[in-house]
């Protein structure tokens, strides 16, 4: 698993205490709502999170944009802990208009009920705005965005070499230090080249 790659996704944003002094993020997206199930109001729902079996116990979520708070009366994994469906059925959502309405809604969950991470993994927002320096002592900027792909994550930074792309493995990321707000890389032969 790559340095940043986060169990769950998507921060929202409040309070303060990032490095950059953007606000800590609120909820963690874990799921999409894709389009009514049946009659009585469930939700088929994209699963986001790379733990879906948090799903199982899960007692609340926050749906929408604002969220707002539902009590989860049921959900049920399709294709197992593997799959990449839920079917959610909320409390107060009884009818499939009601779930029609909710249609591309992102499911919530409070920052504080995210998976715990193991050491060396980081969630995007406390990558987002790291000061970034070579092992040799060159400054590259801060981290501006953090984009997931098949193998790893990419840490884009804007600094004084412009748009650099830095891959999230061991070899380049050397020290991440969140209370210090700083990221040491060393570079690989072509890492810099434009």
């Amino acid at each position: 698993m790559s340095p940043s790659r986060p169990p769950d996704s998507s921060p929202e944003e409040r309070g303060s205490g990032t490095p950059d002094g953007a606000p800590e993020p609120r909820y963690l997206v874990i799921a999409q709502a894709v389009r009514a199930h049946g009659i009585a109001g469930a939700l088929r729902c994209r699963i986001i999170t790379e733990h879906p079996g948090r799903f199982e116990g899960l007692q609340r979520v926050f749906v929408g944009d604002p969220p707002v708070s539902y009590a989860v009366r049921r959900a049920r994994l399709e294709g197992g802990t593997h799959g990449g469906m839920v079917l959610l059925s909320l409390a107060g959502i009884d009818t499939r208009e009601a779930a029609d309405a909710l249609r591309g809604a992102l499911i919530r969950v409070p920052f504080e009920e995210a998976v715990p991470l193991k050491p060396g993994e980081y969630y995007a927002h406390q990558i987002i705005g790291l000061r970034v320096a070579t092992d040799a002592g060159e400054d590259l900027g801060r981290v501006t965005e953090v984009l997931t792909t098949g193998a790893n994550d990419v840490y884009v930074v804007h600094g004084p070499r412009g748009e650099v792309l830095l891959p999230a493995i061991r070899s380049v990321v050397q020290r991440i230090d969140i209370p210090a707000g700083t990221m040491i890389v060393h570079i690989i032969d072509g890492l810099l080249d434009r």
